[in-house]
C-alpha cells in the first residue's frame, strides 16, 4: 500500500487552474520532495491529498484513506505543517500545544516538552509575543509532537534561521528513520537534494519529471569554471553564462574534444568542471518544458 497515490488528479478553481492530470506514488516510509516554485500547485496538491478542498476530478489515497470520503480519517495520522500558520491570539504556546493534542484525543506532553526544548521554544509565551519565526515553530510542534504515520510539510522553514533549520530538519529525519513517510513541499532545492530519496518536478500544476534525486540530477551539461582568456565562440551547447574579468563560468553540454580545444587555445590559469546541482537541474527541467510547448 502506497501512502499516497493520485490518479489523473485535477482541481480547478473556477476557469483557474489548479493542478492537473497528477499521477504519483509515495511509498510508505519514504522520504519525498515535491518540487515546484509558488504558484506550481505543490499547496493545491497538499489540500487535495489532506481532503481540505475536494478535486474537480480524478482519484487520490493517503495511507490506503480516499481523500473524498475519509479526510477525517486521514487527518487522525498525518502531521501538516502548512506554509503560514494561524494561530489564536491571546493564548500560550503550551494551551495551542495541548488543544491540538486533545483534539486528537491524546496526552502528548512529553513530546511537546521535548520538541519545544529542541527548538528553544518557550511555551509560556503568548502568541502575541512571539516573532515569525517563533510561531512557525509553533506550528512545527503541533504537526510533529503527535508522531505522525506520515508528515506533509509545505515549504516548512520559512521563517527559521540556519541553525533551526538544521535542527528542523534532524528531528524529521529521525521521525523517518522510525518509519514516518516524509512528503516535503519545497521551492528551496538544496533542502529536497539534501533529504530526500525521491522527488517530483511540478510546473503550471502538472508535474514534467518525477524519480530519484539522483536520476533527476543526472544531465549530459556540466559546470565549467575558466580563471583566464577563453574564446567560447566556438562552443555549442552553453547555458548560464557568467563572466567576470577574471574568466567564465558556464553550463556545457557539448562534446568533451571541443571543450578541451577552446581550453588549449585560450590563455587559462585554472578551470574546474563539476557536476552541476540540483537548482542547475531544476532550471533544465523548466527550459525543456518550455521549449516543447
Amino acid at each position: 500500500m502506497f501512502a499516497v497515490k493520485t490518479e489523473k488528479l485535477t482541481k480547478y478553481y473556477g476557469k483557474s487552474r489548479g493542478i492537473v492530470s497528477l499521477d504519483l506514488e509515495v511509498g510508505r516510509g519514504e522520504y519525498f520532495g515535491f518540487i515546484g516554485p509558488n504558484g506550481a500547485g505543490k499547496s493545491t496538491t497538499i489540500r487535495s491529498l489532506l481532503g481540505l478542498i475536494r478535486p474537480t476530478s480524478g482519484r487520490a489515497s493517503v495511507l490506503g484513506l480516499d481523500v473524498a470520503s475519509d479526510g477525517v480519517e486521514i487527518r487522525k495520522k498525518v502531521g501538516y505543517l502548512p506554509s503560514e500558520a494561524s494561530l489564536y491570539r491571546g493564548m500560550r504556546v503550551r494551551d495551542i500545544l495541548k488543544m491540538s493534542a486533545e483534539l486528537r484525543g491524546r496526552d502528548l506532553s512529553a513530546s511537546s516538552k521535548r520538541l519545544c526544548e529542541r527548538l528553544d521554544l518557550d511555551p509560556s509565551k503568548k502568541v502575541d509575543e512571539l516573532s515569525f519565526g517563533n510561531r512557525k515553530k509553533v506550528a512545527i510542534v503541533c504537526a510533529l509532537q503527535c508522531d505522525p504515520e506520515i508528515l506533509i510539510l509545505d515549504e516548512p522553514t520559512g521563517g527559521l534561521d540556519p541553525l533551526m533549520q538544521r535542527e528542523f530538519f534532524e528531528i524529521v529525519g529521525e521521525l523517518n528513520k522510525n518509519g514516518t513517510t516524509v512528503f516535503l513541499s519545497s521551492h528551496v532545492l538544496h533542502e529536497v537534494q539534501k533529504n530526500c530519496a525521491r522527488a517530483a518536478v511540478i510546473r503550471e500544476g502538472r508535474i514534467i519529471a518525477c524519480g530519484s534525486v539522483e536520476d533527476l540530477a543526472k544531465t549530459r551539461a556540466k559546470r565549467v569554471s575558466v580563471k583566464g582568456e577563453i574564446d567560447l565562440s566556438s562552443l555549442g551547447g552553453i547555458k548560464d553564462l557568467k563572466t567576470d574579468p577574471d574568466g567564465a563560468s558556464f553550463l556545457y553540454g557539448g562534446g568533451t574534444d571541443e571543450l578541451i580545444k577552446a581550453l588549449s587555445a585560450g590563455k587559462i590559469t585554472d578551470f574546474t568542471v563539476t557536476e552541476p546541482d540540483l537548482d542547475e537541474i531544476f532550471l533544465h527541467y523548466y527550459e525543456k518544458e518550455e521549449a516543447v510547448k
